[in-house]
């Protein structure tokens, strides 16, 4: 039976493993349950863009990564930038969804920064509100945006990226980028956005999350920070802990934004994840089509699929590797996401994987739409068996 099928024909269970106390429990030979992953950065591309992705696919995705939560970004269209755009959104989510589905709002209307989204009307039925894709130009607009999620009581997630500093890049602006003569995307593009909007969070009060950081000069302005008070966390994404522009090839798998930066920059993120400054792991899962893809680091669009990579991922390398202990990625992956957000897990949300066997990646195979990974080919350790949602199996390998 095909991966989709198997996740949609769900069942009841009655023999879901005990909860384990952290960071799993053994159930007989080499199995290990997990609580249900959650990843507070996902593009489900639906309403809009669904030839890249849906609600259906994306969730599916997930639940063949063990992630039994996920938050979705607001880069659709319509944009959720108003009570009337996020139904849509909900709706859909509602009769397709296959794991819980927490929307974002956006903080400006049609994420263009020029006017704030009608954050009241949507702040009951959002996790929180970003322009994701986009970093918020206008210190001024971010401000407002700030102090009013402040009053809402809703943690404001950034896209950190300042454009005029970008310069038609595309790769990290580093010796691949260098020798293969492409235009760079500098590390400043990032830090300096950091920078203002921790001085903005400091100044409002407001609950700040930093998306998927890259480089080191952002962690250190945010270790910088949570020791003097700010009320900031952070993210970053398997890739930019395990790859960095060395891995680069001439292919469109490796472009993503922010770009894969430098070994130091991918030293520090792992610097940063042992000692608490990164607080999550999320994949920033963004699928396009394979043709889209195919056009090269120049011409293919930013993103690529993560759900189901993220855990054989990490464990191979961070865990197997004496990086992080197992309990570690857990936590980073399953409890902290949902401490920040507020997002609760239900004592039935289970992944039961097999530690001890290995599986090629190979994207053909994934369940989401989006094939395009830059662990193509490699073997990782860790293969998921099953997931349950509420005590109800919704994915098999078997």
């Amino acid at each position: 039976m095909a991966s989709s099928e198997r996740l949609k024909n769900t069942q009841v269970t009655t023999d879901l493993p005990a909860a384990p106390s952290c960071p799993g429990k053994k159930t007989g030979g080499t199995l290990c349950v997990f609580p249900g992953f959650c990843d507070v950065h996902t593009h489900l591309r639906e309403p809009g863009f669904s030839y890249k992705e849906t609600i259906c696919t994306g969730t599916m995705s997930a639940a063949a990564g063990g992630f039994t939560a996920v938050c979705a970004m607001p880069n659709l269209s319509p944009v959720p930038d108003c009570p009337e755009n996020l139904k849509i959104e909900k709706d859909i989510i509602a009769r397709d969804a296959v794991i819980n589905v927490y929307p974002y709002g956006a903080l400006t209307v049609g994420e263009k920064g020029e006017r704030l989204s009608d954050l009241e009307g949507m702040a009951k039925d959002v996790i929180a509100f970003s322009d994701d894709g986009k970093g918020v130009q206008s210190a001024a607009m971010m401000e407002e945006a700030m102090r009013r999620c402040r009053d809402l009581e809703k943690i404001v997630a950034a896209h950190c990226e300042d454009e005029s500093l970008l310069r038609g890049g595309y790769i990290h602006d580093g010796d691949y980028a260098l020798k293969h003569s492409h235009r760079g995307i500098c590390s400043m593009s990032e830090w300096r956005q950091v920078e203002r909007d921790l001085e903005l969070s400091a100044k409002t009060g407001c609950a700040y999350h930093v998306c998927h950081v890259s480089t080191k000069e952002s962690v250190g302005l945010i270790r910088q920070a949570k020791k003097s008070g700010v009320d900031v966390t952070c993210e970053t994404a398997p890739h930019y802990l395990l790859l960095c522009d060395e891995d680069i090839k001439e292919d469109g798998r490796f472009k993503m934004n922010p770009p894969l930066r430098s070994p130091d920059d991918r030293d520090a993120l792992i610097e940063a994840l042992k000692d608490g400054t990164v607080d999550m792991i999320a994949t920033d899962h963004a699928p396009h089509t394979p043709e889209e893809k195919s056009r090269g680091l120049e011409k293919s669009p930013f993103g690529i699929v993560g759900l189901e990579t993220a855990f054989p991922a990490l464990y191979t390398v961070l865990v197997l590797k004496g990086v992080i202990p197992l309990e570690k990625l857990i936590d980073l992956m399953a409890y902290a996401p949902r401490r920040r957000f507020g997002i609760p897990l239900d004592d039935g949300d289970k992944c039961v994987w097999d530690l001890s066997e290995a599986k090629k990646v190979t994207g053909e195979r994934f369940v989401s739409m989006g094939k395009s990974t830059p662990f193509e080919g490699m073997t990782l350790k860790g293969v998921l068996k099953k997931v349950y949602k509420n005590s109800k199996l919704i994915y098999s390998a078997d």
